[in-house]
């Protein structure tokens, strides 16, 4: 294969290294373009002139396509001059330049330059709400090309926006906005009531999006409530506000009293309680919102394993140990709940104590111990309940064990945001609980992992092992089939663990057709290429469809790793529309567009099996069972 091979062209050569002609070079660049020319000629390079069938492509300097907004002496705006290629995408966020813009040319190229778009480089946050308030578009103007663009940029924005700004800070700037002197709206030639409404789409845009995350912030309350009021008070002037009161209203479940002088110039002297209901503050309670959530709860029967259970915020230590009796077939009055403290004291929970405070965080390590204190279960005893979990294992179906595994899995994936992946990657430590269900479903992956190790290793029959291995493989396929690539990965990794694979003997006797299935199932897995099998076959399925999560999250790290925040104390804004363009991803995962319904039925004794995983977490104990099974020779 030639070096040229797929190739369009090395160097493009120019005019003045043509021969049979003189060519005058018009400025320094292409002086160093052909000094650099020379000097690579002479180091014995080659060079190939690729002929162009179409025309021929003109280059802009940098500063040609680069525009500024400059305010007080500094850059406050960089837009760049979108590409014929980018124009003809969905995707980029864009602006069309106004008068506003610096560097477009005199008044002669004011069409031209109307006629371009841009997309937004870096600039203030101040000054890129600014701007993106000027390029919403009407209603009516929806479905064009501008607003396409218009509500990619938005979106863009709203995703991102906690990267570079508080939502303290976004709520006072969007009363700036909407409060802003008519003057500054003339000057834009804008009227009033077109800016106010453009506010109010943003902020229902807004609320619409993020509604979870903003629940229990107060200042989003006070916002509401503020702006609210604002909007009552315009009614007088610009009635066609109207349509925007009720959607307020319905977004912060505010109520206004049906007054007479509701649209009285005088009722701006009335005080706020006569236009808003007390008894709904806006959002709902805290404590509401915190009992909706839930938690994987871990109840561990040993020092190394444990009971991974879904349950609720507001779960007792009585619910608790109703479960773990259930499944170790133990009085549940034998069973106490004791939380293992960091340093090391011991809780004793009570019937009725809450097992998890405020932070969605456990007390402290849980154990379900005899009230001896004694453990309920030795993991390396071969007695008759391991017996028993095997032929438990072994009975049950493997097409309505996968379809377990996705409805769980699938029950978390579509509660999770997009905009959880953001504070997951930014500020991972300081999320205060936006990433609940995002660290679900990765502890979930997690725990199907290992889950699939424990089976495996605590099955002391070589022939039942054997089995074991064999249903895990079908599984594996009915997760794919089911689109639910998480869990797929999940089991693939468990059973090419070290402590699985090294079973030689166990692996010696699965049969050829399993292990050609198996060989066909890793070939997803396979990480060359940047996972180029995974990704192919996975564009491929239809929505929904669950993907396999580290490795979404492993794109939006590399892209913020390699990309600066900030440039010149300006938002990289190039690098938060990658970051939300890779989100996005999510969004068209969970939408059910084709009626492709990934959820299916699966009895009820498999869903018992599947919700209550019983783990080891501690790869020594897994190492120590796997020896056991089969020692080193």
């Amino acid at each position: 294969m030639s070096w040229d091979c797929g190739l369009k062209y090395m160097f493009s050569v120019s005019p003045a290294l043509q021969p049979g002609g003189l060519s005058i070079l018009p400025d320094k660049e292409d002086l160093s373009g052909l000094e650099m020319v020379q000097r690579l000629a002479k180091d014995g390079c080659r060079f190939l002139q690729h002929h162009s069938k179409g025309p021929e492509r003109t280059s802009e300097s940098d500063e040609a396509v680069r525009e500024c907004v400059r305010e007080r002496g500094r850059d406050v705006l960089v837009l760049r001059r979108a590409s014929s290629q980018q124009l003809g995408r969905p995707a980029p966020p864009s602006f069309s330049s106004s008068s506003r813009v610096r560097g477009g040319g005199g008044g002669g190229k004011r069409e031209e330059t109307k006629s371009r778009r841009y997309v937004v480089v870096s600039g203030t946050p101040e000054k890129i709400l600014e701007h993106l308030l000027g390029e919403l578009v009407p209603d009516e103007e929806q479905g064009t090309a501008q607003g396409r663009e218009s509500d990619t940029l938005l979106d863009d924005f709203l995703l991102t926006y906690p990267v570079f700004m508080s939502t303290s800070d976004l709520c006072q700037a969007l009363l700036g906005h909407y409060c802003a002197k008519q003057r500054r709206a003339k000057e834009d030639g804008r009227e009033p009531p077109e800016r106010k409404r453009k506010v109010l789409h943003l902020v229902s845009q807004w609320m619409a999006l993020c509604r979870d995350f903003l629940r229990e912030d107060e200042h989003v309350k006070v916002f509401l409530k503020t702006l609210y009021r604002c909007v009552l008070d315009d009614l007088y002037a610009h009635p066609a506000l109207e349509k925007e009161v009720r959607e307020l209203q319905r977004l912060g479940q505010l109520h206004r009293r049906q007054t007479s002088d509701d649209y009285s110039p005088q009722r701006k002297t009335k005080p706020l309680f006569n236009h808003l209901s007390l008894k709904d503050s806006g959002l709902q309670c805290r404590a509401t919102q915190r009992e909706a959530k839930e938690v994987l709860c871990h109840v561990y029967i040993t020092m190394n394993s444990y009971l991974s259970m879904r349950v609720h915020a507001g779960v007792v230590a009585q619910e608790l140990l109703q479960v773990v009796a259930e499944r170790m077939d133990v009085s549940v009055g034998e069973l106490v709940l004791v939380a293992v403290t960091y340093p090391g004291g011991r809780l004793l929970l009570q019937p009725l104590d809450r097992v998890f405070a405020d932070s969605l965080r456990p007390v402290g390590r849980l154990h379900a111990c005899r009230k001896d204190l004694g453990e309920v279960l030795d993991p390396f005893a071969d007695n008759s309940e391991l017996q028993q979990r095997t032929a438990r294992m072994l009975s049950l179906n493997t097409w309505d064990v996968a379809v377990a595994l996705t409805n769980y899995d699938w029950a978390i994936f579509d509660s999770v945001h997009e905009q959880e992946l953001v504070y997951f990657t930014f500020d991972r430590d300081r999320s205060n609980g936006h990433t609940v269900a995002l660290e679900l479903l990765l502890q979930r992956c997690n725990e199907v992992q290992l889950w699939v190790m424990t089976e495996v290793l605590l099955c002391s029959s070589l022939c039942k092992r054997v089995q074991l291995i064999k249903k895990f493989i079908k599984i594996a396929a009915h997760c794919r089939a089911l689109r639910n690539l998480n869990c797929f990965f999940a089991i693939i990794m468990g059973l090419n663990t070290a402590a699985v694979s090294r079973l030689s003997q166990t692996w010696e006797k699965i049969p050829g057709k399993f292990k050609k299935l198996l060989s066909e199932l890793e070939t997803v897995t396979d990480p060359s290429l940047n996972h180029k099998a995974y990704r192919d076959s996975f564009k491929k399925m239809k929505a929904p469809k669950i993907p396999f999560l580290p490795l979404l999250l492993k794109d939006i790290t590399f892209i913020h790793e390699g990309n600066k925040t900030f440039h010149d104390n300006l938002v990289n804004f190039e690098k938060l529309h990658m970051i939300a363009d890779t989100v996005r991803f999510m969004r068209q995962c969970q939408k059910d567009h084709m009626g492709n319904g990934i959820s299916q039925k699966s009895s009820s004794e498999v869903r018992a099996h599947i919700d209550f995983l019983h783990v080891i977490d501690n790869q020594q104990s897994l190492f120590e069972l796997s020896h056991r099974l089969e020692p080193r020779a």
